[in-house]
């Protein structure tokens, strides 16, 4: 076999490389997109894993702005190989299906509507495919799409203690899954969804060892936090998404009733449990936050004990923020840049986390900018 003419991304070009691939997108003919697996959901829905340079990213392929991306996939001698234009970058490949996505339950049900695979080790489900905030239009943040892939049969509404343990114990044993992410639509309760976190957790735990990170918007009573750890949860997410509060306001304004100040007790409270680097915070950099915004809120979760994994917004289909454009990598790149230094301050790394979004970090080039 002739050797692939791409050349392979030194350590720096492979941040700015990423940052524009996540960015930007990733354009593919219609026979390869056939063999891709992932659409709709609560997380970043219309990406798929993809290794460069022995990291694996997730970037968005299904997304309308990726279908102009100036970045393509071509193959070479059977080698799919990443392209700017017409000119050769780099050899990538995709992540292959895992093998508990041929797995049923009992009850006929796949465990791919369980949970799912993301990036290359890594289990994620929303164990509550609803949610109050997105059944009223007027309070549904206007980026997210929970309800897609229930309404297109791709999932379950509510995924059991049980149903979740067959499927972790199965991704481990099958796929050597490393850590797994559960999230959850906010119920009408006061736990917010922190008690069936707990109830997952539980079960997980009794049937395989495995990292496990929470994330929900803050339980009312500040219990529920131990409750969590104590039902094994290791790490959890709470997230800003949005830390400017007229946006937060006019994006997502249910969730926007939980003020920043809100947040920020929440967030002590939970670092008072889980300690300094175990609890962590999504921000969806372009949606209208300044820089300087987005570097404020991040100083002051530092300063907590909270890591913020910052990423670039990428539009959903389907939601009324579909057409919005995502940042450009001009202006994720000195962001990431910046608040890399202020982890390096706070003494808080990507790698010490033991389980969730922040410890993957497919999502973003965060942790390569980190000391």
């Amino acid at each position: 076999m002739k050797p692939n003419p791409a050349s392979k991304p030194t350590a720096k070009s492979t941040q700015r490389l990423i940052t524009e691939l996540q960015t930007q997108g990733l354009r593919l003919a219609g026979g390869q997109t056939d063999q891709l697996r992932r659409k709709g959901g609560a997380g970043p829905s219309d990406h798929q894993a993809i290794t460069i340079a022995d990291t694996t990213v997730m970037v968005p392929i299904y997304s309308d702005a990726a279908w102009d991306s100036a970045f393509s996939v071509g193959e070479h001698n059977g080698v799919s190989t990443l392209k700017q234009g017409d000119i050769p970058l780099s050899d990538i490949s995709f992540v292959t299906t895992p093998r508990f996505y041929d797995l049923h339950t009992a009850e006929g049900i796949p465990y791919s509507h369980i949970a799912t695979l993301h990036s290359r080790d890594v289990l994620a489900t929303t164990v509550l495919q609803t949610c109050i905030r997105y059944e009223s239009r007027r309070k549904a943040c206007k980026f997210c799409s929970i309800g897609q892939s229930l309404r297109a049969g791709r999932t379950i509404a509510h995924k059991t203690p049980q149903q979740l343990a067959e499927v972790a114990k199965a991704a481990v044993e099958l796929d050597g899954i490393k850590h797994m992410v559960m999230t959850t639509g906010t119920p009408a309760t006061a736990d917010r969804g922190a008690a069936v976190l707990c109830d997952s957790a539980l079960a997980i735990k009794a049937a395989v060892a495995l990292p496990i990170q929470g994330q929900c918007e803050p339980p009312r009573d500040p219990i529920w936090y131990q409750r969590m750890k104590d039902a094994g949860i290791d790490a959890l997410g709470m997230h800003l998404e949005v830390v400017t509060p007229a946006l937060r306001n006019e994006l997502m304004p249910g969730k926007a009733e939980l003020s920043l100040e809100v947040y920020m007790q929440a967030f002590a409270d939970a670092v008072a449990v889980f300690g300094r680097g175990q609890v962590s915070t999504y921000i969806l950099a372009g949606l209208g936050d300044s820089a300087e915004a987005i570097l404020n809120c991040c100083e002051q979760l530092i300063a907590l004990g909270v890591y913020p994994f910052v990423v670039p917004f990428v539009p959903i289909r389907g939601t009324p923020l579909e057409d919005h454009p995502s940042p450009s990598a001009d202006f994720m790149e000195p962001l990431l840049q910046g608040v890399a230094a202020q982890l390096a301050s706070g003494q808080l790394r990507s790698a010490d986390i033991k389980a969730g979004c922040g410890r993957c970090g497919a999502c973003s080039t965060l942790a390569k900018y980190e000391h």
